[in-house]
């Protein structure tokens, strides 16, 4: 490449993750676009299973009083990184997949019977409630963080943008203005966001941060 690819990050990557775009010459831009504060909360009783779509989500349940109680009930959860911070943790994970909808079809064709305590934040998306509400599976939902929107000024001359959250999105436009950058996003949810405000939108191949990162690099190397 004859000029150097300018990239933004809407999230503080490792180092590991930052590396992949340093390594394909990438000039990298990062800061947390979205704060998440852990919420205390009490439980009633708990239901036959568990339900986490976000790290965010085990990260504060594991801060609670009854954690070791809460332990004894075994979990479906959203995302491969969810479900391996949950087992690093003592949790039993018995269904996981990539998406919302695709847990919210297991559990209304497989266990209707079944109650479920759904570990979530303010923010959350309406399609996996909704779904069990429809199919009238018992559930509790208990709001155990908050997504918190902290905008920042980006650079004028990007040639991409790594979006990772609808909140991100959200928080991004606060203060900047979507142009002629490349958008790559973590998934469907946060391409969702970006629509009419960009028809420049590319989807990670897997819904993880590394997968977006190789999916920009792969982009501007074809350039």
């Amino acid at each position: 490449m004859e000029t150097q690819i300018r990239l933004l990050s809407t999230k503080k990557l490792s180092d590991n993750q930052k590396q992949l775009l340093l390594s394909a010459n990438f000039a990298v831009e990062e800061a947390d676009f979205i704060k998440v504060v852990n919420k205390s909360f009490h439980l009633k009783d708990i239901n036959d299973y568990l339900i986490f779509t976000s790290q965010n989500a085990v990260e504060s349940v594991l801060e609670n009083e009854r954690i070791a109680e809460i332990k004894t009930r075994k979990c479906f959860c959203v995302g491969e990184k969810t479900r391996a911070l949950l087992e690093q943790n003592g949790f039993e994970v018995i269904v996981s997949s990539d998406y919302a909808s695709e847990l919210a079809s297991i559990i209304c064709n497989q266990y209707l019977k079944s109650s479920f305590t759904f570990f979530c934040g303010n923010l959350r998306r309406d399609i996996l409630p909704d779904s069990l509400q429809l199919a009238e599976v018992v559930f509790e939902e208990i709001e155990v963080y908050e997504t918190v929107l902290t905008p920042h000024k980006a650079a004028d001359d990007l040639n991409g943008i790594l979006f990772f959250s609808p909140s991100g999105v959200q928080s991004f436009l606060k203060t900047n203005t979507i142009r002629d950058e490349v958008c790559f996003s973590i998934g469907g949810t946060t391409a969702k966001a970006l629509r009419g405000i960009t028809n420049k939108v590319i989807i990670a191949n897997q819904p993880n941060i590394e997968s977006t990162i190789i999916k920009s690099i792969e982009f501007f190397n074809k350039i």
